[in-house]
């Protein structure tokens, strides 16, 4: 039996082409990734891949840009600062 860790898909933000954002969404998901939230009008969408899949994704033409979503706390604006 093979117990072989699966990859583990980080969380991504792409900008891509507002005038062909249905396609790119398509061909995006048939690359890997799986799509979360869609902003069509601003031509942004957010969704998890397999980072060794990321190059694929960038490859894919009427793709602006993607980052890897961050997560940053804010301490409490009672707190002491030094």
């Amino acid at each position: 039996m093979n117990t072989s860790p699966q990859p583990e898909a980080v969380a991504v933000i792409l900008a891509v082409e507002i005038d062909h954002f249905a396609e790119v969404v398509d061909a995006l998901q048939r690359a890997g990734l799986t799509v979360t939230s869609e902003q069509p009008n601003i031509g942004t969408l957010s969704g998890t891949v397999v980072r060794d899949r990321i190059p694929a994704l960038e490859a894919i033409n009427g793709v602006a840009s993607i980052d890897e979503e961050r997560t940053i706390q804010l301490p409490p604006p009672d707190a002491k600062t030094i």
